[in-house]
C-alpha cells in the first residue's frame, strides 16, 4: 500500500500532479485521488482541528484496507450535502492545500510539496477559479501560510517541485 500527500499554496500544481501520478499509477494499480477541496468547511473553517481529525479518519480506513465515506463540501450552497465512498486501493493520492499535515505523514505518506511565487498562485488560482474570489483567496493566502508554518509541512516533506510561471 502507498499513501502519497501533494501539498503546497494554492495555485501551485497540486490537482496537475495528482491527475499525472494517478494516469502514471492506475495502469496496473487500483488508485484512490482525494481532492482536499472537498474536505474543507468553506473559507473560514478549512484549516481546523475538524479536517486533521478527518484525515486522520481516511488515513486509518486506508491502512486497514477499510471501506470509507467523506462528506463533501459544495462550494456553491456553501454546505457540506453529499458524500463519496471508496473502496480499499492500492495507492491513495490526498492532494490540496493541508494534505501532507502531520496526521498523514505519520500514516507513512510520501510527501510532495510544491512551491510557488504567492503572486504567481494567486494569478493561477484566479484564472482557474475566477477573479471574484480575490478577496478571500488572499485571506487564504494568509491562513494557509500559518497553517505550514504550524505543521511545518515543508520541512518534512520528501520531494521539493517549485512551480514555474
Amino acid at each position: 500500500m502507498t499513501l502519497i500527500a501533494i501539498d503546497g499554496p494554492a495555485g501551485a500544481g497540486k490537482t496537475t500532479l495528482a491527475a499525472k501520478f494517478f494516469q502514471a499509477l492506475s495502469a496496473d494499480k487500483s488508485v484512490v485521488v482525494i481532492h482536499m477541496d472537498d474536505l474543507y468547511d468553506g473559507w473560514d473553517n478549512a484549516l481546523s482541528d475538524a479536517l486533521t481529525s478527518t484525515l486522520a479518519e481516511i488515513v486509518q480506513a486506508y491502512k486497514t484496507a477499510s471501506v470509507f465515506t467523506i462528506s463533501i463540501f459544495n462550494w456553491a450552497t456553501m454546505a457540506f450535502d453529499s458524500t463519496r465512498s471508496f473502496q480499499p486501493s492500492d495507492i491513495m493520492i490526498i492532494e490540496g492545500v493541508g494534505a501532507g499535515q502531520k496526521v498523514v505523514r505519520d500514516a507513512g505518506a510520501t510527501l510532495y510539496w510544491l512551491d510557488i511565487e504567492p503572486e504567481l498562485g494567486l494569478t493561477r488560482t484566479l484564472q482557474r477559479d475566477g477573479f471574484e474570489i480575490e478577496s478571500q483567496m488572499r485571506r487564504w493566502q494568509i491562513a494557509q501560510d500559518a497553517h505550514f508554518v504550524a505543521d511545518a509541512t515543508r520541512m518534512h516533506a520528501d520531494h521539493i517541485i517549485t512551480s514555474q510561471a
